[in-house]
Order: structure tokens, then C-alpha cells, then sequence
């Protein structure tokens, strides 16, 4: 259900934007040691030309596959993503993009997908994630889908004035398990030892 209200949610801001506007809505989704965003790119009807003239490079008329990921690529340099107040890089996944066509009537969507490594942390964490592409045009929309792993659960969600810098606090508790176990096992330990000097006491009266 919460998937299905996200889109909607989304569905419906991509039909009502603005014709002036660079629509950029990305959907967040955490998993373990890894994030992984999915990024929905409309230009509208009045900013086409402009958008177009960024990506492509040759005046073809054509978006060929090198430029589709080039763009990618200029669009992750303009993203930065920390976990925990440490920066990670984005990796470039996948590009995908609709016809020149759809692209002209202001419905066409750029679809990149990028994910990021995150390094080990305590128990409850934090995610931002900054969007710079092309601000002067744009809007942005950003989300966290529901977690797949029931270890993590969102806590919160935060975002500012215009939804380009976007922050999601969650609690991992697969961050908890060393400590977990450690807390198990060192009570355990002391018993074998415990034990162990026991046996090795009585063995030693005996000679």
C-alpha cells in the first residue's frame, strides 16, 4: 500500500507539472549496505530546447547511447550522497530515455538509476542526498520507498524548500548484530574459562 500511494503520489505531480519546469523526482530505496535511487527526469514543453541542448551534443537530432549515458553521467556529478555525514560516490546503473517525440510534448521521462555503497554504522542512521542539476529550471520531488528488509525501518523524513536536498533517518538493526553477539559471548566466555580453570585446578591436585 505505501508503494502504491508513493506512486500515485508521484504520478500525479509528473501530469500537473509545469511546462517550465525540469521535473526531477527520485524514489529512495535502502537495502542493507546499499542505496539504491531511481530518478524520473521531465522536461517541460518551454525548457525542451535548453535541456536538449545538454544532451545532444551533436545537433543530430538524435540522442545516441553514448550521449544518454554521458548525461547520466553529468547528472550523477551534480548528486552528492552521504551516510552518516560520510560522503559515497554514486555509481552509474542504468539510462533509459522515451522519443524525441514524447520528449517535445513535455511527457517523455529520462529514467536513470544510480546506487551507492554504505559504509558500516551504529543502530540508527542517516542518509542525505543533494540535488544540484540544472536548479535554475528545476523541481524536484524525492521519496524513500518502504524498506524490503524488516530490520530497517524509516524514521523520518526531511526536505527543503524545494525538495533538493532531501534526508531520511533509519534504524538498522542488522548494524546491531556484532554487538549482539558480542554481548552473548563474552558472558559464555568467561564460563568456559571459568570452567576450564576449574578442571585444570583439580587435574593439578591430583598429581
Amino acid at each position: 500500500m505505501k508503494l502504491l500511494a508513493v506512486l500515485l503520489t508521484l504520478t500525479t505531480f509528473l501530469n500537473a507539472h509545469r511546462l517550465d519546469e525540469y521535473l526531477q523526482a527520485t524514489l529512495v530505496s535502502i537495502d542493507g549496505d546499499r542505496v539504491k535511487a531511481e530518478m524520473r527526469l521531465t522536461p517541460g514543453v518551454a525548457v525542451f530546447g535548453f535541456v536538449m541542448d545538454k544532451i545532444d551534443r551533436d545537433r543530430d537530432g538524435i540522442v545516441s547511447s553514448p550521449e544518454q549515458q554521458a548525461y547520466a553521467e553529468r547528472v550523477l556529478g551534480d548528486i552528492s550522497v552521504a551516510s552518516d555525514g560520510r560522503r559515497v560516490k554514486p555509481q552509474f546503473s542504468s539510462v533509459q530515455f522515451p522519443s524525441m517525440e514524447e520528449m517535445r510534448e513535455g511527457r517523455g521521462e529520462i529514467q536513470i538509476v544510480f546506487t551507492a555503497l554504505l559504509p558500516k554504522g551504529n543502530h540508527e542512521r542517516e542518509l542525505t542526498i543533494e540535488n544540484r542539476h540544472e536548479a535554475r529550471i528545476s523541481a524536484y520531488l524525492v521519496n524513500c520507498l518502504a524498506p524490503v528488509d524488516s530490520r530497517i525501518q524509516v524514521r523520518k523524513q526531511s526536505r527543503n524548500y524545494s525538495q533538493s536536498q532531501y534526508r531520511v533517518e533509519y534504524s538498522d538493526a542488522a548494524g546491531q548484530e556484532p554487538l549482539v553477539a558480542a554481548f552473548w559471548l563474552a558472558p559464555a566466555g568467561l564460563v568456559l574459562m571459568a570452567r576450564l580453570g576449574w578442571l585444570l585446578r583439580g587435574a593439578w591436585r591430583a598429581i
